[in-house]
C-alpha cells in the first residue's frame, strides 16, 4: 500500500511526497489507521523507523478534517519531547506536513526567553511540540489553556523518563482532560515505562516492531579492537576515506567532545562539537551547519543521541562505547533511517570490553567485529596527518604554554607590587 491510496487530505499527501515518502514503514503501517479512528497507541519501535510521521501524519489529516476555518479555540494537540533539539526537528516535521492544510504548529522549549512563544500562542495553534518544563512553566501562568484538547503524544518516553521529567509529565495529566486520545511511543520498554504508559492510556492498540533487533535492519554495525591513545589515528582515516560523508561521533563526556575536536583541528580536519556546556544558539548552529553539510563532522555526547535526525548521516562512530547499552541502539539509529542505509563502527579498547559484552546482552545477539590486522593498524598510525606533524605541534604548544606560564608571572608580580603600594 501507497501514501497516496491512503484516505487522507490532498494537500497532506503533496507533502508526503514532497519529503519522498512512498509506501509506509512497518511502524507508519501499523499505527495510522489506528490513530485515524481515534483509539489509543502504545507503540515500541527503534529509532530511525520512522516513528514522527507515523504519528504526525493522522494528526494533522484528523484536526484539518475536524477545523472550521477561522475558529480558533485552543489548542487541539500537544506533542510532549525530552530535548529542545527532538522538540525543534519534531516541529519541523509537523510544519512540513501541515503546508496546505488549515492545521498551524507551534514549539516551545526552555533555555530561551519566553516572551516570543506566548506571543505565538496567543496568536492561536492547534499542535503544541514542547518539552515537559517549559509547558509545565507555561500552563502554571496561564498561557496555555488545554479545555479543547483532543490529542496528547508522549514521545521518547524512555528518554524522558532518564532524564527525570516523570514528575513534570504526572502534573501535567491533571490539566489535561480525561477524554482525549493518548498516543505513547518509545524506542524501548521496561516496567517503569509500561506503568507509566497504562496510567495514560485506555484500553491501547498495542504495536511493537521488531522487538528481538532493537537495531533497525537498515544498520550496518561492526566493533573493532583499538587502543584508547590510538583511537584518534582511526577516526581520522575513516574520515579522510570519505571526505563527502556526513559523519557523527559519540564520545562519552564533553570534557572528550573538545579534546577530539582538537586532535582533528591538528590535522586540519573540519569538525564541530555538540554537548551540554553548549549555549542553545550553539548547539542549533552547530546542527544546522551538520544539517547542510557546511561541517561533515559532527562530534556529540549522548544527551545528543535522540535530538539528532538528520538525513544521509552515512557513519555513526562510537569513538567511545556508551555507558548505557541502551544508549548504543539510539546512538547507531542516527543513521539508516527511512529508507536509507547506514554503517555504525564502534572503537573498543581493552578496558572498553565489559561494556561491549554489556551492549551485546542487550542486543541479545554479538556484534559483528571488524579485523584490523597488525600491518594495518601500524600503517593507520604512522600515515596519520599527527604523525606527520607531531613535532610542528608539540613545539607549538610549548610555545603556548611558556606563554601562558609567563603572562601568569607577570600576574603574580603586579600583584606583590600593588600589595606593597
Amino acid at each position: 500500500m501507497k501514501f497516496e491510496d491512503y484516505n487522507i487530505n490532498e494537500g497532506l499527501k503533496k507533502n508526503i511526497a514532497k519529503l519522498g515518502y512512498i509506501k509506509p514503514t512497518d511502524i507508519q503501517f501499523k499505527s495510522i489507521p489506528a490513530i485515524q479512528k481515534g483509539e489509543d497507541v502504545l507503540a515500541i519501535a527503534q529509532t530511525g523507523t520512522g516513528k514522527t510521521a507515523a504519528f504526525a501524519i493522522p494528526i494533522i489529516d484528523l484536526l484539518h478534517k475536524r477545523k472550521i476555518v477561522g475558529r480558533n479555540d485552543g489548542i487541539k494537540c500537544v506533542v510532549m519531547e525530552p530535548t529542545r533539539e527532538l522538540a525543534i526537528q519534531i516541529y519541523e516535521t509537523f510544519d512540513v506536513l501541515s503546508r496546505h492544510t488549515r492545521v498551524k504548529s507551534l514549539c516551545v522549549f526552555g533555555g530561551v526567553e519566553q516572551d516570543s512563544q506566548i506571543a505565538a500562542l496567543q496568536e492561536g495553534v492547534d499542535i503544541l511540540v514542547a518539552t515537559p518544563g517549559r509547558m509545565f512553566d507555561l500552563v502554571s501562568q496561564g498561557h496555555i489553556n488545554f479545555k479543547r484538547l483532543e490529542i496528547v503524544v508522549l514521545d521518547e518516553a524512555d528518554h524522558m523518563l532518564d532524564l527525570g521529567f516523570i514528575k513534570d509529565i504526572r502534573n501535567l495529566i491533571r490539566f489535561l482532560p480525561k477524554n482525549r486520545q493518548t498516543l505513547f511511543f518509545s524506542a524501548t520498554i521496561d516496567s517503569k515505562i509500561k506503568e507509566l504508559a497504562y496510567s495514560l492510556v485506555h484500553k491501547p492498540v498495542h504495536i511493537q516492531i521488531s522487538p528481538k533487533d532493537p537495531v533497525a535492519k537498515n544498520v550496518n554495525h561492526a566493533v573493532t579492537f583499538i587502543k584508547m591513545d590510538d583511537k584518534r589515528f582511526f577516526l581520522e582515516r575513516i574520515i579522510n576515506e570519505h571526505p563527502d560523508s556526513k559523519i557523527l561521533v559519540f564520545v562519552r563526556t564533553k570534557i572528550r567532545a573538545e579534546r577530539v575536536l582538537k586532535a582533528m583541528e591538528r590535522i586540519d580536519i573540519k569538525t564541530i562539537t555538540l554537548h551540554g556546556d553548549k549555549e542553545q544558539q550553539e548547539r542549533l548552529n552547530a546542527l544546522n551547519l551538520f544539517k547542510k553539510g557546511e561541517v561533515k563532522v559532527l562530534i556529540a555526547t549522548d544527551v545528543s543521541a535522540r535530538g539528532i535526525d538528520i538525513d544521509q548521516v552515512e557513519y555513526v562512530i562510537n569513538y567511545d562505547l556508551p555507558e548505557k547499552p541502551e544508549n548504543y541502539v539510539h546512538r547507531v539509529g542516527r543513521t539508516g533511517r527511512g529508507n536509507s542505509r547506514g554503517q555504525a563502527i564502534s572503537f573498543c579498547s581493552e578496558e572498553e570490553k565489559p561494556i561491549l559484552d554489556e551492549i551485546q546482552k542487550y542486543l541479545d545477539n554479538e556484534i559483528q567485529v571488524l579485523e584490523i590486522n597488525l600491518e594495518e593498524y601500524h600503517q593507520t598510525i604512522d600515515f596519520s596527518g599527527e604523525t606527520k606533524t607531531n613535532w610542528k605541534s608539540l613545539m607549538k604548544e610549548i610555545k603556548q604554554m611558556e606563554e601562558q606560564h609567563q603572562k601568569a608571572v607577570a600576574k603574580k608580580a603586579k600583584r606583590k607590587a600593588n600589595k606593597k603600594k
